[in-house]
């Protein structure tokens, strides 16, 4: 248990930003895996739109400071890497 004031409140900041950024994590998760079948079921408008709502949310997170922001483009650049072959064959 902490002894001071200050670090008994770095353990409640610190508890409110852990359940923050597994929201936001789990969120992440979430829309990369939906646009990741829908880019396996081949329908071309709905991967489209769940690759904007991926990217959204990685950006999200990226500019939050739960994802590091390389991390999150290159997340990003595997959706889209993914959707355009998918397209082509």
């Amino acid at each position: 248990m902490a002894n001071t004031k200050s670090a008994q409140k770095r353990n409640r900041i610190t508890q409110r930003r852990r359940l923050r950024n597994a929201a936001v994590r789990t969120a992440v998760r979430s829309a990369v895996k939906s646009a990741r079948e829908a880019i396996e079921a081949k329908d071309p408008q709905k991967a489209r739109d769940a690759i904007r709502e991926a990217t959204r949310a990685l950006d999200k997170a990226a500019s939050k400071g739960v994802l590091h922001h390389r991390n999150a483009a290159r997340r990003i650049a595997r959706l889209t890497h993914a959707f355009s072959a998918q397209a082509k064959s």
